[in-house]
């Protein structure tokens, strides 16, 4: 049986944290470390059953245990990394921090135990994260709490705003949800806290073997592969495809899987992207799963000239939310870190306009703000006047 590469151990967090200043220079030292750091570490072994069904997958090529994208004709490959690098390092950016301060709605626990067990619940956590209440129990979505998205405390992305609820005060979570490994979804800090207080894991092929090594047991985690669906405390879960890669060093690119999810609990339906690039499997999610009642749809951290067909400009975030055929689109993966070199307000703006434009529902919550699937809001432009 072919063996995938094993699974590098994310660095040890430092004793100390050190204030990031400067501009370049900053950066430059701080992505050399973690290029370093990502690097370093002790492998981990999956259990041979993991192994297997990772094996097994149709993503997966044993001829170099990695797994791949579906065939997609219109997808252009990313600039060299070097070149992405180089840029991100050196390059000039232009309004991609705020200045002003994002608002955010503070949550206590009594807030969210009062909202109605019968019904599902959606709170804008920041970037992709979100807590959801469904039909009376908690769930977690690729939940960041930490203040970088690095390997390390003072290096890396910072993030533009508090969470409006901290990590201690998280009711007890029944499920968890992860679309891949990369930093800003899978959170070490977060993890390691969490890792006796969730119920279940869910997460694509591979990415067990990450939570192993942040101490969550094995028995508390199910993978999936695409198409794959399996049911647990009155959600029923699917992992669908997503065009994306995956990995946490230099070293073991693509080594996990990726995956877009879709939760059905109460007669309605929830569709969460991951992060992924315009294709075809759009379409067919939304024939085998749809219609969905909300859609959590990357929109933010694009570039055409880097990373073309990993991320969605916002105009490809519409045409993906019409292809699963959703009915309320919601944009995530925006306004909590800088990871692209647009403006900050961008991604918002565009995607509000498009959805003026074609007449589509469009959700736009405040961090912190509690959206009732199925429920008439209020909705507005926050970002706007923001600095």
């Amino acid at each position: 049986m072919p063996t995938p590469p094993a699974l590098p151990a994310d660095p040890p967090p430092p004793a100390s944290t050190v204030p990031a200043t400067g501009g370049g220079w900053r950066r430059l030292r701080g992505g050399w470390m973690v290029a370093a750091a990502c690097v370093a570490g002790c492998a981990a072994a999956a259990p041979e059953d993991d192994i297997r069904r990772l094996v097994a997958s149709p993503q997966y090529s044993a001829a170099d245990g990695r797994f791949r994208n579906l065939p997609n004709p219109d997808a252009r490959a990313s600039r060299n990394a070097a070149l992405i690098w180089t840029r991100f390092l050196f390059g000039t950016k232009q309004d991609t921090v705020p200045v002003d301060p994002i608002p955010v709605q503070a949550l206590a626990r009594a807030q969210l135990d009062a909202l109605p067990a019968d019904a599902n619940h959606v709170v804008r956590l920041g970037h992709s994260s979100h807590l959801l209440k469904l039909q009376g129990r908690y769930w977690l979505i690729d939940p960041v709490f930490g203040e970088r998205v690095s390997p390390f405390s003072f290096a890396g992305p910072r993030r533009f705003h508090p969470s409006p609820l901290a990590l201690e005060a998280l009711p007890p979570i029944e499920g968890l949800v992860l679309s891949h490994d990369h930093y800003d979804h899978l959170d070490r800090p977060t993890i390691e806290h969490l890792r006796n207080s969730v119920q279940r894991y869910f997460v694509p092929l591979g990415v067990a073997a990450r939570l192993v090594q942040m101490g969550v047991a094995r028995e508390r985690i199910t993978e999936f592969d695409w198409w794959q669906a399996a049911e647990h405390a009155g959600v029923r879960l699917t992992a669908a495809p997503a065009q994306h890669f995956s990995g946490r060093s230099l070293t073991d690119r693509d080594t996990t899987l990726w995956a877009s999810w879709v939760l059905e609990a109460g007669g309605q339906r929830i569709f969460f992207s991951g992060d992924s690039g315009y294709f075809p499997g759009f379409r067919e999610i939304g024939q085998r799963l749809g219609p969905m009642d909300l859609a959590l749809m990357e929109n933010g951290a694009y570039n055409a000239d880097d990373w073309p067909s990993v991320h969605m400009t916002p105009e490809q975030s519409m045409q993906a939310f019409e292809d699963v055929r959703g009915k309320v689109l919601y944009g995530v993966h925006n306004s909590t870190f800088d990871l692209a070199f647009h403006p900050w307000r961008e991604p918002m703006e565009r995607l509000a306009a498009l959805a003026g434009q074609r007449g589509v529902e469009l959700a736009t919550p405040v961090i912190g703000e509690v959206l009732t699937v199925g429920q008439p809001r209020e909705n507005r432009r926050w970002w706007e006047g923001l600095r």
